[in-house]
């Protein structure tokens, strides 16, 4: 018998038979796995089993090719409830489950990426911050899954300070000076990708989407054969809408 016990975000469940659900979580030690849950699509554990609640599961499995089940699942944090009335909140929501759902292997730990969906998920409803967060949270996730951008320094100067520009070809950043003559042919680098007491202007939410979204659907979901999800198209709208970006 395989046994685990670990606090996980919940990215979604669907009814399985009269009564169960089968949910997918997203745990810092094991990934993402499913597992079957007893009374899942009941009125008690509906509510709990939200997508982006934090909650505490025990999974069991006979054999670790087995789809498992989990029992019990106890929620930490009612996550879905606060967003609930926050359209923008709900998309980002939406937008960070289905990269990870998408993005990453099936029960392949990713603790960084867990610690960042920690982080960026309690935050989506601060409307000043979210954007940053979550583009960042973006960034990330190219670097946890193996395709991470090097930001530190200048590919052409070894410069660490007025970095402006990303190479589509290599990921890596160079300084205004240095990309200038081939701004048309490199990606803006929007300054608070790089430091955190830097001014969020206008356009640079909309830069670090293209930035990450660049890398995302060519380094990730090209070559997994699939396109980026919907979800994020949806997320970029919302906040386009409402002059996020």
């Amino acid at each position: 018998m395989l046994e685990w016990i670990d606090d996980a975000l919940v990215l979604g469940a669907r009814p399985h038979g009269e009564s169960g659900a089968v949910a997918e979580l997203f745990a810092r030690a094991h990934g993402r796995v499913a597992g079957y849950v007893h009374g899942g699509a009941s009125r008690r554990m509906q509510p709990v089993l939200q997508q982006g609640n934090l909650v505490r599961a025990t999974w069991k499995a006979r054999t670790g090719d087995q789809l498992g089940h989990y029992a019990p699942v106890e929620l930490v944090e009612p996550h879905a409830a606060v967003l609930m009335s926050d359209a923008g909140a709900l998309a980002a929501l939406a937008s960070a489950v289905a990269l990870v759902r998408a993005g990453t292997a099936d029960r392949q730990a990713y603790p960084a990426l867990y610690d960042a969906l920690m982080l960026l998920v309690p935050a989506l409803t601060e409307r000043e911050i979210a954007p940053a967060l979550y583009t960042r949270f973006e960034i990330g996730l190219l670097a946890a899954v193996g395709y991470g951008l090097d930001l530190t320094r200048c590919a052409v100067t070894g410069a660490a300070e007025g970095l402006a520009f990303v190479s589509p070809k290599t990921g890596r950043a160079a300084s205004a000076a240095a990309g200038e003559p081939y701004a048309d042919k490199l990606l803006r680098l929007p300054p608070f990708l790089t430091d955190s007491d830097a001014p969020i202007e206008s356009g640079d939410v909309a830069d670090a989407f293209a930035l990450a979204g660049w890398f995302l659907e060519r380094r990730v979901f090209d070559r997994q054969g699939v396109g980026m999800p919907d979800a994020r198209r949806r997320l970029i709208e919302t906040w386009g809408r409402e002059g996020r970006l």
